[in-house]
């Protein structure tokens, strides 16, 4: 086997005699750098090359700044050139879904503004005319490879509804099937934030996505070329090639040390990462307009910053619950609840429960937090929050007493239940 290194061809075991070589020459210090760079180089390549050939499905999100010129208008070109990778992935056998943004920026083309709107009203109008460029920017490409693309515009409560949810699946799985490209966007023109309609953001609209069809790569195109060890405007800043787990010391690399507040847009791509891996996914977030990229994705090549998959893979019920749905309410629970649910397989009964936060129903998700706050788990709950706050810390054979009825043992059963910490 042989691996490309900058400008020529050297399998694993000569780069390891040249740096033998390096070593006892005449510059020791150079040889046992260029063995541990070449050595990690390579492992980062196979482990590479194992996710880009297990990627069947591939989810695509692509950032505004990426489809859009530095005006704000679509960018056509780009979109060509990207169609044009997407039909080279898809040549290979696997399947392509996009998430795509854009919108707001090819509505303004077509109105010929120079500046983005600001108050909602107008951007849901510009949204509304922008989708049908957009789309029709992505058909147009596609059709010169005899693909075509589908529309998909979806809203929150497209996936809070476990029907609807199931229903975009089939949606998507089946557009798949016939070898079309679902390219989805949320529905701007209705979805608005003081509803709670809004998915925030695309990065987590393309995370919900990822669990919805279970797909085993999300690739994240941005205007950067991935997540750096420092501030990235920083000149010795470098990319991180991998991320072998998505703890708190990598979220702490996109805050501000003396605000605490987050840097840019990573701080969401890092979230959306956090839920795509933590079901059994890989993720690569990578700078959107780097020539080819998506073609170096798929042949394995060392671009961008590759998070691996953290947790097992989940049954789509499971990431519905624990990944899709945003919780109604907190409940919660002592030590020693928390010890039996992330260690001993067990439910949550009402003696476990010191409080409740927020009015939710019964067979809502809510999200269950330990004494200082940390989130360790999501679940259907079998009582609503004032039936909980009436019964917690009683033993189960007070339910009844209390309640006057018990239709359930446990405040939420296992297995309406998924560890999220």
């Amino acid at each position: 086997m042989f691996l490309r290194f900058s400008h020529f061809d050297v399998s694993p075991r000569d780069w390891g005699f040249l740096a033998c070589y390096l070593q006892i020459g005449l510059c020791p210090q150079l040889g046992l750098a260029f063995a541990s760079e070449r050595r990690a180089a390579f492992m980062v390549d196979l482990v590479r090359q194992e996710v880009a050939a297990g990627a069947s499905i591939i989810v695509v999100k692509v950032g505004t700044r990426v489809v859009t010129r530095e005006g704000g208008t679509l960018d056509v070109d780009w979109i060509d050139s990207f169609c044009e990778q997407i039909s080279d992935v898809l040549q290979t056998g696997r399947k392509v879904v996009v998430v795509s943004s854009g919108a707001v920026g090819a509505g303004m083309g077509r109105l010929g503004l120079c500046h983005r709107p600001t108050d909602l009203p107008m951007l849901q109008a510009v949204a509304a005319i922008g989708q049908s460029a957009l789309i029709e920017a992505y058909e147009r490409a596609l059709t010169r490879f005899g693909r075509h693309a589908a529309q998909i515009l979806l809203t929150a409560e497209d996936v809070e509804s476990r029907v609807r949810y199931l229903n975009a699946r089939n949606t998507i799985l089946t557009l798949l099937e016939l070898g079309a490209v679902p390219i989805i966007n949320e529905n701007d023109t209705i979805s608005v934030e003081e509803l709670q309609l809004t998915f925030g953001d695309n990065d987590r609209l393309a995370a919900i996505v990822t669990n919805l069809i279970q797909a085993p790569l999300l690739v994240l195109l941005s205007d950067v070329a991935g997540l750096y060890d420092g501030d990235p405007a920083d000149p010795n800043s470098r990319v991180i090639p991998l991320v072998e787990r998505l703890d708190r010391s990598v979220f702490d690399l996109v805050r501000d040390r003396v605000t605490g507040l987050t840097r840019g847009g990573m701080a969401s791509k890092l979230e959306a990462a956090r839920q795509a891996t933590a079901t059994g996914g890989n993720v690569i977030i990578a700078r959107g307009k780097e020539p080819g990229i998506l073609r170096k994705i798929i042949a394995g090549l060392p671009v961008g910053t590759l998070f691996l998959a953290q947790g097992e893979i989940l049954a789509a019920r499971k990431r519905w619950i624990g990944y899709t749905v945003k919780p109604r309410g907190r409940v919660i629970i002592d030590s020693g609840a928390c010890q039996a649910i992330l260690h001993g397989g067990r439910s949550l009964l009402p003696a476990g429960i010191v409080d409740v936060q927020g009015e939710f129903e019964k067979g809502d998700v809510v999200s269950l937090h330990d004494a200082e706050g940390r989130e360790i788990a999501r679940g259907l709950t079998n009582y609503s929050a004032g039936e909980i706050r009436r019964i917690r810390g009683l033993k189960t054979s007070e339910i009844l007493k209390v309640l006057g009825y018990c239709p359930y043992q446990e405040v939420i059963h296992r297995d309406n239940m998924v560890i999220t910490s």
